[in-house]
């Protein structure tokens, strides 16, 4: 599916019926060719942000994949650079597609579950691209505190977050018709794989968030266009850890 080198819709069907991490070891090999991967015209914008921003000294790419977030990373941080995810799949193919070079900033990946991260706080700027629907609403508050405890005092947390699709819309249907098929796959099959990206939503991502400890500013990202009332399609959410830098 999706093209040539991707995956099978059988072999898709398969990872559905796994749960989270075995499914997306499965798919590791394939997952770059399926749209699942965070695309350039998403990653590019968040770069110019950052860069904006920093630059920062270390950084983390929270539930990293195969390492799209790595790639933001790199340019921006100046010491090293750590990839995370619980899936070892994941990881094996972000480590094949790492270019080595004695140059900073180093690179690492480790495998952990981000609900329980092992890091001190370490790190100057925390990534993340598509996981949060990996994410049930009442986990989110224990991650978000996972991310302020390993970020230095003044680090950020940054996220890009898309505006949720007008009610009625082809995009709104065919999200709520992908949430229902997973809550019926849910609970009818076990282990559950969990994947729920409509009740990500910002206004309740920023009040958890601002208790988590945070101060959240939004920064537009114009290249990827505006609603037609004018306001971002996608926003650049950046949450600092109080303190000074």
């Amino acid at each position: 599916m999706f093209a040539p080198e991707g995956p099978t819709f059988r072999e898709l069907a398969v990872q559905a019926l796994s749960s989270v991490e075995h499914g997306y070891d499965l798919l590791a090999p394939k997952f770059d060719h399926t749209p699942f991967r965070t695309p350039e015209s998403v990653l590019a914008p968040v770069s110019r942000a950052l860069r904006e921003l920093g630059p920062f000294g270390s950084g983390l790419d929270l539930c990293c994949g195969t390492g799209a977030g790595m790639d933001v990373l790199r340019q921006v941080c100046r010491e090293r650079v750590t990839g995370v995810d619980i899936s070892a799949g994941m990881l094996a193919v972000g480590r094949a597609r790492e270019t080595v070079t004695a140059r900073p900033p180093q690179q690492e990946w480790v495998r952990a579950d981000a609900r329980a991260l092992p890091f001190g706080p370490v790190f100057d700027l925390v990534v993340s691209f598509g996981a949060f629907g990996h994410f049930l609403p009442a986990e989110r508050p224990g991650l978000f505190a996972q991310v302020h405890s390993v970020l230095r005092p003044g680090g950020r947390f940054a996220f890009p977050i898309a505006a949720p699709s007008r009610p009625g819309s082809a995009a709104y249907w065919m999200l709520a018709a992908f949430d229902a098929a997973m809550r019926v796959r849910n609970a009818l099959w076990h282990p559950p794989f969990v994947m729920y990206y409509r009740p990500f939503r910002l206004s309740d991502v920023r009040a958890e968030l601002t208790r988590a400890g945070f101060t959240v500013r939004l920064h537009a990202l114009p290249e990827l266009g505006r609603r037609p009332d004018g306001s971002p399609r996608c926003r650049l959410v950046v949450a600092t850890r109080a303190g000074a830098v």
